[in-house]
């Protein structure tokens, strides 16, 4: 008789204390205390077949049935709670959502009065004062969302949205406070006046909107005061081999030098449509596949190869979609990428059901880096322009990545891979690599349509390099 795994607890309470010496001998039932015989077999309860308590088998349906009744009732239970919880935690998430929301649109605001020269300084300071302690009320009781319930993505895109907000604010504010203090302890220069044509109620003091203080004042200035900050070597032409501290986030490239990377690499920055692509394949690498994904790669329940080239190629084509739509809809419109690039729990492509969840490999710093680098670019973008953005993650591309799917050297690098795949013994690939003509026209337009079981295939044998 076959014991479901639910019921042994059960059967296990119904067991006596202290055994008669009937049933400890495997002649009585230890539950109902019969004589076994020809119409009542003893079933052995373990620890083995031969040893330990015995049953009968009327008692033991009973107690199977029992435990089956409990269990179904248990999971109701459970249901019902998790439901009670889902909907506890909707009303929940929509209020702190509908806070972060007010803040973001506060910061929003303040942004723009931070320009206004028609408000005093003084006002715009109290503002920003007034924000962050709006921002601090709103995000300091951030809820957790129930143990049944995986993290919430419409939090962090909330949050996500709030942070770039602020950010700006914080940005625009000290800009104007610092411009603001600067003019206001210059001296008066009245005899400047007639030069300008300054009204007769001018006191004098011309304000300054703007100071390019060169590349190494800030240094010299810190050395007054006793910190010194060591000169980091000049980044050329993203050579690869920068200064350890030095990433492309943290140097100020001028547009000259990256439209030069690009003109150096063979690729035209007023051909918007490849410039585009290439940027698109320059925000997956640094924000998804360089970084915490190589870890999770190597490890045991990692990804395959196949499976993040075909991950890659998709994420791809969300980033240039994103990238289009942030030219009309502005830095935002990356949310769409960013949201899926960093969904723990998303399968991947290609066919794969493949999670990072799923992997067993931590994924908070995962989900951070990939925020970290969308939430720059958007950064750039605000600051700097669309067309600014689009060169800084370009740039990198077309070094690390001139063969990738995307870039102008992709179907070069398809013409090798198809050759070294024609000479190969295809006896033991995959189905989807049987029509060479099918498979040459896939990774040209959608190596993820091969599916992973090819990919890994064509991982395995180099034929990429």
């Amino acid at each position: 008789m076959h014991i479901p795994s639910y019921a042994h607890a059960t059967i296990r309470t119904a067991l006596p204390a202290v055994p008669t010496s009937r049933q400890v001998g495997g002649l009585a039932c230890c539950l109902c205390a019969g004589l076994f015989g020809k119409e009542l077999a003893p079933v052995p309860l373990g620890p083995g077949m031969t040893s330990g308590p015995y049953g009968c088998r009327p008692c033991l349906t009973r107690l199977v049935a029992r435990a089956r009744r409990t269990r179904d009732a248990a999971r109701v239970q459970d249901a019902e709670r998790a439901q009670a919880e889902a909907v506890a935690w909707a009303r929940t998430r929509e209020r702190y959502v509908a806070g972060v929301e007010r803040v973001r649109e506060a910061a929003e605001a303040v942004a723009r009065l931070a320009g206004d020269e028609d408000i005093e300084p003084l006002r715009i300071a109290w503002l920003l004062v007034s924000l962050e302690s709006a921002h601090a009320w709103a995000t300091d009781d951030k809820p957790e969302p129930p143990a049944a319930i995986d993290a919430d993505s419409a939090l962090r895109e909330a949050e996500f949205r709030l942070l770039l907000e602020m950010t700006s604010a914080r940005e625009t504010v000290a800009d104007r406070l610092a411009y603001h203090v600067i003019n206001q302890a210059a001296p008066e220069e009245p005899e400047v006046c007639a030069e300008l044509e300054c009204p007769e109620d001018c006191s004098g003091r011309h304000d300054t909107e703007h100071i390019d203080c060169g590349p190494d004042a800030v240094f010299e200035d810190l050395a007054e005061y006793g910190v010194v900050v060591e000169r980091a070597a000049p980044a050329h032409a993203y050579d690869g081999e920068q200064a350890p501290s030095a990433t492309p986030e943290r140097q100020a490239l001028d547009m000259s030098e990256l439209l030069g990377v690009l003109a150096h690499f063979g690729i035209d920055p007023d051909d918007t449509e490849t410039l585009v692509s290439v940027a698109a394949v320059g925000l997956v690498a640094d924000a998804w596949r360089n970084g915490p994904l190589d870890e999770i790669h190597v490890a045991a329940g990692g990804p395959s190869d196949g499976e993040v080239f075909a991950q890659s190629v998709d994420l791809y084509r969300r980033a240039r979609a994103a990238l289009v739509a942030a030219r009309e809809n502005g830095p935002e419109a990356l949310l769409a990428f960013q949201a899926v690039a960093a969904d723990v729990d998303l399968p991947w492509a290609g066919g794969s059901r493949f999670t990072l969840r799923a992997s067993g490999e931590p994924t908070a710093e995962f989900s951070r880096h990939v925020d970290d680098r969308v939430w720059f670019t958007a950064k750039v973008m605000r600051e700097q322009g669309w067309r600014a953005a689009l060169l800084h993650r370009a740039a990198p591309a077309v070094f690390r990545d001139p063969g990738h799917f995307g870039m102008p050297g992709w179907p070069a690098a398809v013409a090798s891979a198809m050759e070294r795949l024609t000479a190969l013994d295809r006896s033991d690939a995959p189905d989807a690599l049987g029509d060479l003509a099918a498979v040459e026209a896939a990774l040209l337009e959608a190596p993820d349509r091969l599916g992973t079981a090819a990919l890994d295939w064509i991982a395995a044998r180099s034929l990429f390099g």
